[in-house]
């Protein structure tokens, strides 16, 4: 007998699956909530739910499965209680944990009749994709971002892949501007969280926050100021055990008097004021105000001695916890690493005359992030499990992507399906039946852990790479720990990787092998430092107006470019997502190429800004 709870409307072949089937619901954040309710009132009596993320206070306004006492505890599980008092009749499994951990392999996902993506983060949606082609499950990919939404039929042989068109990457800014020249708000939050890391998180050079002594625009100043020694700056500010004046006075009033002396950065500019620790301390003649964590302070702007007196405290804290680790990590949803951020930012702010802003302002920007709308949610969600009827029934070629979007003063039409499924690139990386991709690298200089880390892991998405030299049987990375250790801190050319070269790379853990042609890079200055490119034209993001996707026309809005062209409402809004990666869901809680590398459940995170 089926039960009342499955739609009469369906077809009684599919109404007789949905009790019976196996449902994969990956991610219980602001959509993974919505599926999961509705799944359970649909009759589906099989559902299990994965998710790392813990419940934060800002997911209770539209995380509705979620109250106050739940603060602090696991999404999955209290997700499964809380449809369990729903229906008490079904069958839920919750696990606290990441879908990327080795226990969900290839034969975990074939378990299920389809998976149900609610991620938040690009990297754990490229692995889950990786993992249902190879188990060849169909998965049902979707996202939000603000008014906008998507949802995407994945099938292995049916259509493309969530990988086979590529994303165009994160937006990055010269060296020279954060470090020199700072115009934007940005442009400042960005140098924080370089400071950040300088003295707290894993050293990266490229992340130096002191003069850049090699802007071009500075050439003609530098001969007579003579060498420069450096020293790193952690280095500097263990040797003055992090003493929070001398630290202030380093970054806010000295660099800033070596900039000034770059006379020509400051003809066509307005020149730095350099301050320091008792200037900062002695600003303001107002009452004090006092740091707080209620909802209200979050929107004040600090004075510069509340920045100073936020930059002292957090310093110290921090100095504590980086006692017993090697290294910090930012994240965005930690107060004292948001709190160091959002002082130094809005300290350089003022000193380059640029507009200062609020902690929750600098949360938003620092982690790229926009607010979440709760009724997008809702209506991705019911569009989720509508297709998921059609998956159970079959019907693969009734499955075409939906976009959602605002309604326009040009068009009303708010959903927009495809006309039909989009088949698979056939020069994609992932799917391709021989995965091919073109590694532009500088051999002479790139170690092998910085390819394993940065191209392999970072880039393409890998988890477990074992690599191969091809032709010479050289075993160059292995999953297996300390199996090729010593080949860490050599350069590629060292191990015989040159121009021409070719790898053959395997991770076990996707189920995913990848040919990798090498070719020998050297980047200009702040160029990317290597570059990833398939074999084919298509695998480049696309061109719109002459300019490639995620540029943008400051003198054309949306709707002036929709209203000149004749493409479709559909067109439009899948060239929005490539652009900008719908990222509603939850989080991994892992690491990435360019932090933020987790989401704030109160918000919506976009890879690519």
């Amino acid at each position: 007998m089926i039960p009342s709870a499955v739609p009469s409307v369906l077809k009684d072949s599919v109404r007789e699956v949905i009790p019976t089937a196996k449902i994969l619901v990956v991610g219980a954040g602001g959509i993974g909530c919505e599926v999961l309710k509705n799944l359970a009132l649909s009759g589906f009596a099989d559902i299990e739910i994965i998710d790392l993320d813990t419940i934060d206070v800002s997911n209770l306004n539209r995380q509705f499965l979620f109250r106050k006492e739940h603060v602090g505890k696991s999404k999955a599980n209290v997700a499964k209680e809380s449809i369990l008092s729903y229906n008490p009749d079904i069958s839920i499994k919750a696990y606290h944990d990441s879908i990327t951990s080795q226990e969900y392999g290839v034969n975990f996902f074939k378990r299920f009749n389809v998976v149900l993506n609610a991620l938040d983060n690009r990297a754990a949606r490229n692995h889950v994709n990786r993992m249902c082609l190879a188990a060849d499950i169909p998965l049902i990919e979707s996202g939000t971002a603000g008014y906008s939404g998507q949802v995407q039929f994945i099938k292995k042989g049916v259509t493309q892949c969530y990988e086979c068109q590529p994303k165009p990457p994160q937006k990055s800014f010269p060296g020279c501007t954060i470090r020199n020249t700072p115009s934007e708000p940005v442009h400042c939050i960005v140098w924080a969280k370089h400071l950040f890391n300088q003295l707290f998180g894993e050293d990266d050079p490229d992340q130096d926050v002191s003069p850049d002594t090699a802007d071009p625009e500075a050439a003609g100043d530098l001969t007579a100021m003579g060498n420069l020694l450096r020293t790193s700056t952690r280095q500097w500010a263990q040797q003055v055990d992090y003493n929070h004046v001398k630290l202030f006075n380093k970054f806010f009033h000295d660099d800033i008097d070596y900039l000034l002396l770059m006379e020509n950065l400051w003809k066509t500019r307005k020149p730095p004021e350099p301050i320091s620790w008792e200037m900062a301390s002695a600003c303001g003649t107002e009452k004090r105000k006092v740091l707080t964590d209620d909802v209200s302070s979050e929107m004040d702007v600090w004075p510069i001695y509340l920045c100073a007196e936020v930059f002292s405290t957090t310093i110290a804290t921090l100095k504590k916890e980086l006692s017993n680790k090697e290294f910090l990590i930012w994240d965005k949803d930690d107060k004292v690493g948001l709190n160091f951020v959002t002082a130094c930012a809005n300290i350089r702010a003022h000193i380059f005359s640029i507009a200062k802003k609020s902690r929750w302002d600098i949360k938003s920007i620092a982690g790229n992030i926009i607010p979440a709308i709760a009724t997008t949610n809702a209506m991705i969600a019911g569009l989720v499990v509508l297709i998921a009827f059609r998956v159970l029934a079959g019907d693969y070629e009734e499955c075409q992507s939906i976009y959602l979007r605002q309604k326009s003063v040009h068009s009303n039409i708010i959903l927009a399906p495809d006309f039909f499924t989009e088949k698979a690139n056939p020069n994609c990386y992932v799917c391709a039946e021989q995965p091919y991709v073109s590694a532009y690298v500088n051999v002479e200089d790139m170690t092998v852990k910085e390819f394993e880390n940065e191209v392999l892991k970072k880039t393409l998405n890998m988890i477990a790479p074992d690599v191969i030299l091809d032709g010479k049987g050289v075993f160059v990375i292995s999953s297996e720990e300390g199996e090729t250790e010593a080949n860490n801190d050599k350069k590629l050319s060292q191990l015989g990787i040159v121009d021409g070269s070719i790898l053959k790379a395997d991770d076990f853990l996707q189920n995913y092998n990848l040919t990798i042609g090498i070719n020998n890079y050297i980047a200009e200055k702040d160029k990317p430092l290597f570059k990833i490119d398939a074999k084919s034209e298509e695998l480049k993001p696309s061109q719109q107006n002459g300019k490639e996707n995620g540029s943008v026309d400051e003198n054309a809005s949306e709707e002036n470019v929709m209203e000149v062209d004749d493409k479709t409402e559909a067109e439009h809004l899948e060239e929005y997502f490539d652009d900008n990666d719908p990222q509603e869901g939850t989080s991994t809680k892992k690491r990435k190429l360019n932090p933020p590398d987790d989401e704030d459940e109160d918000l919506i995170m976009l890879d690519d800004p």
